[in-house]
């Protein structure tokens, strides 16, 4: 199957690209990026150097991935989104070597046009609404929305509202797993 890399795009050397990964139209992979198996990487992306992502990772058109970031598997990064890698960027002040980090756990999703305040990790599961401006921390399976980004609700694997009954269970409406909510901490059980 190979590496898929379109006539347009820039990869420099120094990569590692995994099998079944496609990076297309005008994009640019920096060197010392690791991109995992079966990615795929949209039109006008920016991967800075050292970035991680891992298998399966979705990448739509116009993001901005900055050095500090890793994704785990299976991530979905929506159209336009950007992630920061300073807290207080100076055009005359050289700021690498105090990249912050920030870690997006596996099988989450981040809307278009969100923006990813560094030094701030995304749970495994974690929902983000289109245009929501991550400031802090993002628990596993939450939903978050809005400017500054708060918490609404809680999201099933599939992406789809959890709602709790009075023993703390809910069901996901599509795959039928289960999930409860303890200490405002949600797991799968099922």
């Amino acid at each position: 199957m190979g590496v898929f890399v379109h006539s347009t795009a820039i990869v420099d050397d120094g990569c590692t690209i995994g099998e079944g990964t496609k990076v297309w139209h005008f994009s640019h992979i920096m060197p010392g990026c690791t991109l995992g198996q079966n990615c795929n990487i949209g039109q006008n992306v920016v991967i800075s150097p050292e970035v991680v992502l891992g298998n399966n990772v979705k990448v739509q058109n116009n993001v901005s991935i900055y050095t500090g970031v890793t994704c785990g598997d299976d991530v979905f990064i929506g159209p336009s989104c950007v992630f920061t890698n300073v807290t207080n960027p100076r055009s005359a002040v050289n700021r690498r070597g105090q990249y912050s980090k920030t870690h997006v756990g596996n099988g989450a999703s981040i809307g278009a046009n969100a923006t990813v305040v560094c030094g701030h990790d995304i749970g495994e599961f974690a929902f983000i609404g289109a245009g929501t401006v991550i400031t802090k921390n993002v628990p596993p399976y939450a939903l978050v929305v809005g400017n500054p980004g708060k918490q609404i609700g809680w999201m099933s694997e599939y992406g789809h509202r959890l709602q709790f009954n009075e023993e703390d269970k809910a069901v996901c409406p599509e795959s039928g797993q289960v999930y409860t909510l303890e200490n405002n901490i949600v797991k799968r059980i099922q």
